[in-house]
Protein backbone atom coordinates (compact mmCIF):
# COMPACT_ATOMS: atom_id res chain seq x y z
CA UNK A 1 0.00 0.00 0.00
CA UNK A 2 1.24 3.51 -0.89
CA UNK A 3 0.03 6.65 0.86
CA UNK A 4 -0.04 9.95 -1.05
CA UNK A 5 -1.66 13.12 0.32
CA UNK A 6 -3.63 11.08 2.87
CA UNK A 7 -5.00 8.81 0.12
CA UNK A 8 -4.33 5.07 0.09
CA UNK A 9 -3.47 3.66 -3.32
CA UNK A 10 -3.35 -0.11 -3.78
CA UNK A 11 -0.45 -1.71 -5.63
CA UNK A 12 -0.92 -4.50 -8.17
CA UNK A 13 -0.67 -7.00 -5.29
CA UNK A 14 -3.71 -5.25 -3.77
CA UNK A 15 -5.58 -3.86 -6.78
CA UNK A 16 -7.94 -0.93 -6.38
CA UNK A 17 -11.45 -2.13 -5.68
CA UNK A 18 -14.85 -0.48 -5.77
CA UNK A 19 -17.91 -2.23 -4.41
CA UNK A 20 -21.63 -1.75 -4.17
CA UNK A 21 -25.10 -3.26 -4.12
CA UNK A 22 -27.52 -3.45 -7.02
CA UNK A 23 -31.24 -4.19 -6.84
CA UNK A 24 -31.56 -7.42 -8.79
CA UNK A 25 -34.77 -9.45 -9.11
CA UNK A 26 -36.03 -8.53 -5.66
CA UNK A 27 -32.76 -8.67 -3.72
CA UNK A 28 -29.69 -6.51 -3.07
CA UNK A 29 -26.76 -8.12 -4.91
CA UNK A 30 -23.24 -7.34 -3.73
CA UNK A 31 -20.47 -6.90 -6.27
CA UNK A 32 -16.84 -5.78 -6.44
CA UNK A 33 -15.04 -4.27 -9.43
CA UNK A 34 -11.27 -4.40 -9.94
CA UNK A 35 -8.99 -3.23 -12.73
CA UNK A 36 -9.63 -1.95 -16.22
CA UNK A 37 -9.99 -3.53 -19.63
CA UNK A 38 -12.30 -6.10 -21.14
CA UNK A 39 -14.98 -7.14 -18.62
CA UNK A 40 -14.58 -10.51 -16.91
CA UNK A 41 -17.23 -11.77 -14.48
CA UNK A 42 -16.07 -14.07 -11.66
CA UNK A 43 -18.77 -16.35 -10.17
CA UNK A 44 -17.89 -18.12 -6.91
CA UNK A 45 -18.67 -21.64 -5.76
CA UNK A 46 -21.40 -22.86 -3.43
CA UNK A 47 -21.22 -21.74 0.20
CA UNK A 48 -18.49 -19.29 -0.70
CA UNK A 49 -17.69 -15.61 -0.96
CA UNK A 50 -15.77 -13.75 -3.63
CA UNK A 51 -12.59 -14.07 -1.60
CA UNK A 52 -12.79 -17.75 -0.66
CA UNK A 53 -12.97 -18.76 -4.31
CA UNK A 54 -10.99 -16.07 -6.13
CA UNK A 55 -8.96 -14.13 -3.57
CA UNK A 56 -5.62 -15.52 -4.77
CA UNK A 57 -6.19 -14.86 -8.48
CA UNK A 58 -8.02 -11.50 -8.44
CA UNK A 59 -4.69 -9.58 -8.42
CA UNK A 60 -3.54 -11.58 -11.46
CA UNK A 61 -6.72 -11.23 -13.54
CA UNK A 62 -7.14 -7.54 -12.67
CA UNK A 63 -3.93 -6.69 -14.55
CA UNK A 64 -5.68 -7.33 -17.87
CA UNK A 65 -9.41 -7.08 -17.14
CA UNK A 66 -12.15 -5.12 -15.52
CA UNK A 67 -13.26 -7.77 -13.03
CA UNK A 68 -16.87 -7.88 -11.92
CA UNK A 69 -16.99 -10.20 -8.91
CA UNK A 70 -20.42 -11.17 -7.59
CA UNK A 71 -21.91 -12.79 -4.53
CA UNK A 72 -24.99 -14.83 -5.36
CA UNK A 73 -28.35 -15.14 -3.60
CA UNK A 74 -28.01 -15.69 0.20
CA UNK A 75 -24.21 -15.79 -0.08
CA UNK A 76 -21.89 -13.37 1.70
CA UNK A 77 -23.19 -9.82 1.55
CA UNK A 78 -26.01 -10.46 -0.94
CA UNK A 79 -29.51 -10.59 0.52
CA UNK A 80 -31.97 -13.46 0.13
CA UNK A 81 -35.54 -13.84 -1.08
CA UNK A 82 -38.24 -16.35 -0.31
CA UNK A 83 -37.23 -18.76 -3.09
CA UNK A 84 -34.84 -21.70 -3.36
CA UNK A 85 -31.49 -21.08 -5.03
CA UNK A 86 -30.97 -22.47 -8.52
CA UNK A 87 -28.41 -22.22 -11.28
CA UNK A 88 -31.04 -20.74 -13.59
CA UNK A 89 -32.00 -18.01 -11.12
CA UNK A 90 -28.36 -17.25 -10.34
CA UNK A 91 -27.75 -16.78 -14.07
CA UNK A 92 -30.75 -14.46 -14.35
CA UNK A 93 -29.40 -12.47 -11.38
CA UNK A 94 -25.94 -12.10 -12.92
CA UNK A 95 -27.53 -11.04 -16.20
CA UNK A 96 -29.63 -8.40 -14.44
CA UNK A 97 -26.57 -7.09 -12.60
CA UNK A 98 -24.62 -6.70 -15.85
CA UNK A 99 -27.50 -4.75 -17.35
CA UNK A 100 -27.68 -2.53 -14.27
CA UNK A 101 -23.93 -1.88 -14.56
CA UNK A 102 -24.31 -1.13 -18.31
CA UNK A 103 -21.97 -3.97 -19.26
CA UNK A 104 -23.16 -5.13 -22.66
CA UNK A 105 -20.92 -8.19 -23.06
CA UNK A 106 -18.39 -9.95 -20.85
CA UNK A 107 -16.27 -13.05 -20.49
CA UNK A 108 -17.32 -15.30 -17.60
CA UNK A 109 -15.29 -17.48 -15.26
CA UNK A 110 -17.36 -19.62 -12.90
CA UNK A 111 -16.08 -22.14 -10.38
CA UNK A 112 -17.96 -25.23 -9.14
CA UNK A 113 -21.61 -24.16 -8.68
CA UNK A 114 -20.53 -20.91 -10.29
CA UNK A 115 -19.42 -22.90 -13.34
CA UNK A 116 -22.93 -24.29 -13.67
CA UNK A 117 -24.25 -20.74 -13.37
CA UNK A 118 -21.85 -19.54 -16.07
CA UNK A 119 -23.08 -22.29 -18.40
CA UNK A 120 -26.68 -21.29 -17.64
CA UNK A 121 -25.68 -17.77 -18.65
CA UNK A 122 -24.52 -19.19 -21.98
CA UNK A 123 -27.88 -20.97 -22.37
CA UNK A 124 -30.22 -18.25 -21.09
CA UNK A 125 -28.37 -15.00 -21.81
CA UNK A 126 -25.86 -15.66 -24.63
CA UNK A 127 -26.15 -12.07 -25.87
CA UNK A 128 -24.37 -10.90 -22.70
CA UNK A 129 -21.52 -13.41 -22.94
CA UNK A 130 -18.36 -13.55 -25.00
CA UNK A 131 -16.47 -16.63 -23.74
CA UNK A 132 -17.11 -18.97 -20.81
CA UNK A 133 -14.66 -20.70 -18.50
CA UNK A 134 -16.51 -23.36 -16.50
CA UNK A 135 -14.15 -24.72 -13.86
CA UNK A 136 -15.07 -27.89 -11.93
CA UNK A 137 -18.70 -28.06 -13.10
CA UNK A 138 -20.96 -31.00 -12.36
CA UNK A 139 -23.79 -31.23 -14.89
CA UNK A 140 -25.21 -34.72 -14.33
CA UNK A 141 -25.59 -36.93 -11.26
CA UNK A 142 -23.52 -39.72 -12.82
CA UNK A 143 -20.65 -37.24 -13.17
CA UNK A 144 -19.66 -37.79 -9.54
CA UNK A 145 -19.14 -40.98 -7.57
CA UNK A 146 -22.19 -42.27 -5.62
CA UNK A 147 -20.32 -41.63 -2.36
CA UNK A 148 -20.42 -37.88 -3.08
CA UNK A 149 -24.21 -37.82 -3.28
CA UNK A 150 -24.52 -40.00 -0.19
CA UNK A 151 -22.22 -37.68 1.74
CA UNK A 152 -24.15 -34.59 0.66
CA UNK A 153 -27.51 -36.24 1.47
CA UNK A 154 -26.36 -36.99 5.02
CA UNK A 155 -24.26 -33.85 5.45
CA UNK A 156 -24.55 -31.56 8.46
CA UNK A 157 -23.76 -27.93 9.14
CA UNK A 158 -20.87 -29.07 11.33
CA UNK A 159 -19.24 -30.62 8.25
CA UNK A 160 -19.30 -27.35 6.31
CA UNK A 161 -15.69 -26.17 5.85
CA UNK A 162 -14.74 -23.83 8.67
CA UNK A 163 -13.08 -21.50 6.15
CA UNK A 164 -16.49 -20.89 4.55
CA UNK A 165 -18.16 -20.23 7.88
CA UNK A 166 -15.43 -17.81 8.94
CA UNK A 167 -15.47 -15.98 5.60
CA UNK A 168 -19.26 -15.58 5.65
CA UNK A 169 -19.33 -14.25 9.21
CA UNK A 170 -16.47 -11.88 8.45
CA UNK A 171 -18.60 -10.05 5.87
CA UNK A 172 -22.06 -10.82 7.28
CA UNK A 173 -21.91 -11.44 11.05
CA UNK A 174 -25.37 -13.00 11.32
CA UNK A 175 -25.26 -16.70 12.15
CA UNK A 176 -28.91 -17.20 11.16
CA UNK A 177 -28.09 -16.02 7.63
CA UNK A 178 -25.11 -18.38 7.54
CA UNK A 179 -27.37 -21.29 8.49
CA UNK A 180 -29.92 -20.17 5.90
CA UNK A 181 -27.25 -20.18 3.19
CA UNK A 182 -26.07 -23.64 4.23
CA UNK A 183 -29.61 -25.03 4.15
CA UNK A 184 -30.35 -23.57 0.72
CA UNK A 185 -27.07 -24.86 -0.71
CA UNK A 186 -27.72 -28.32 0.77
CA UNK A 187 -31.25 -28.37 -0.66
CA UNK A 188 -29.93 -27.54 -4.14
CA UNK A 189 -27.49 -30.46 -4.02
CA UNK A 190 -29.99 -32.95 -2.56
CA UNK A 191 -32.51 -31.98 -5.26
CA UNK A 192 -29.84 -31.61 -7.93
CA UNK A 193 -31.27 -30.66 -11.31
CA UNK A 194 -29.26 -32.07 -14.18
CA UNK A 195 -28.44 -30.25 -17.40
CA UNK A 196 -30.03 -32.05 -20.34
CA UNK A 197 -27.98 -33.02 -23.38
CA UNK A 198 -30.07 -30.65 -25.48
CA UNK A 199 -29.30 -27.75 -23.14
CA UNK A 200 -25.59 -28.46 -23.26
CA UNK A 201 -25.61 -28.87 -27.05
CA UNK A 202 -27.41 -25.53 -27.39
CA UNK A 203 -24.38 -23.62 -26.06
CA UNK A 204 -22.90 -21.88 -29.09
CA UNK A 205 -20.32 -19.73 -27.29
CA UNK A 206 -16.65 -20.72 -26.94
CA UNK A 207 -16.25 -22.68 -23.70
CA UNK A 208 -13.22 -23.85 -21.75
CA UNK A 209 -13.98 -26.68 -19.32
CA UNK A 210 -11.44 -27.06 -16.51
CA UNK A 211 -11.31 -29.88 -13.96
CA UNK A 212 -8.87 -31.28 -11.44
CA UNK A 213 -7.91 -34.91 -11.88
CA UNK A 214 -8.97 -35.45 -8.23
CA UNK A 215 -12.07 -33.24 -8.47
CA UNK A 216 -15.71 -33.74 -7.46
CA UNK A 217 -16.65 -34.53 -11.05
CA UNK A 218 -14.74 -37.31 -12.73
CA UNK A 219 -12.45 -36.61 -15.65
CA UNK A 220 -14.64 -38.93 -17.72
CA UNK A 221 -17.66 -36.71 -17.02
CA UNK A 222 -15.86 -33.55 -18.07
CA UNK A 223 -14.59 -35.19 -21.26
CA UNK A 224 -18.12 -36.38 -22.10
CA UNK A 225 -19.56 -32.90 -21.47
CA UNK A 226 -16.86 -31.31 -23.64
CA UNK A 227 -17.98 -33.47 -26.56
CA UNK A 228 -21.54 -32.12 -26.29
CA UNK A 229 -20.57 -28.43 -26.46
CA UNK A 230 -19.98 -27.45 -30.10
CA UNK A 231 -17.06 -25.04 -29.47
CA UNK A 232 -15.27 -26.43 -26.43
CA UNK A 233 -11.72 -26.73 -25.16
CA UNK A 234 -10.76 -28.95 -22.23
CA UNK A 235 -8.09 -28.80 -19.54
CA UNK A 236 -7.60 -31.51 -16.90
CA UNK A 237 -5.26 -30.17 -14.20
CA UNK A 238 -3.45 -32.24 -11.56
CA UNK A 239 -5.02 -31.69 -8.14
CA UNK A 240 -8.30 -31.30 -6.32
CA UNK A 241 -11.38 -29.08 -6.39
CA UNK A 242 -10.10 -25.58 -7.16
CA UNK A 243 -6.46 -26.11 -6.24
CA UNK A 244 -5.59 -24.70 -9.66
CA UNK A 245 -6.87 -21.23 -8.58
CA UNK A 246 -6.00 -21.38 -4.89
CA UNK A 247 -9.57 -21.99 -3.70
CA UNK A 248 -9.36 -21.50 0.04
CA UNK A 249 -10.09 -25.07 1.18
CA UNK A 250 -7.26 -26.36 -1.03
CA UNK A 251 -4.74 -23.63 -0.30
CA UNK A 252 -1.18 -24.58 0.56
CA UNK A 253 0.28 -22.02 3.00
CA UNK A 254 3.41 -21.88 0.86
CA UNK A 255 1.55 -21.40 -2.41
CA UNK A 256 3.13 -19.63 -5.37
CA UNK A 257 1.22 -17.71 -8.02
CA UNK A 258 2.84 -19.73 -10.79
CA UNK A 259 0.93 -22.78 -9.52
CA UNK A 260 -2.33 -21.25 -10.75
CA UNK A 261 -3.76 -21.61 -14.26
CA UNK A 262 -4.35 -17.90 -14.90
CA UNK A 263 -2.06 -17.89 -18.01
CA UNK A 264 -3.97 -20.82 -19.50
CA UNK A 265 -7.28 -19.00 -18.99
CA UNK A 266 -5.89 -15.73 -20.35
CA UNK A 267 -4.71 -17.54 -23.47
CA UNK A 268 -8.23 -18.88 -24.01
CA UNK A 269 -9.73 -15.41 -23.67
CA UNK A 270 -7.21 -13.93 -26.11
CA UNK A 271 -7.66 -16.52 -28.87
CA UNK A 272 -9.59 -15.39 -31.90
CA UNK A 273 -12.97 -17.13 -32.15
CA UNK A 274 -13.62 -19.70 -34.86
CA UNK A 275 -15.18 -18.37 -38.05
Amino acid sequence: MIKQNNMTISTTENPVMTSGYSQVNGMAMYYEIYGQGKPLVLIHGGGSTIQTTFGRVIPLFSKEHQLICVELQAHGRTSDRNTPISFEQDADDVAALLKNLHIHKADLFGFSNGANTALQMAIRHPELCHKIVAASPLLKKNGAFPQFWEFMKNGTFEQMPQQYKDAFLMVNPDSTKLMNMYEKCAERVINFKEFSDDQIKSIKLPVLLVNGDQDVATSEHIVAMSKLIPDCKLAIIPGGHGAYIGEITTLNPNFKENEFIVPLIEKFFEEEPKL
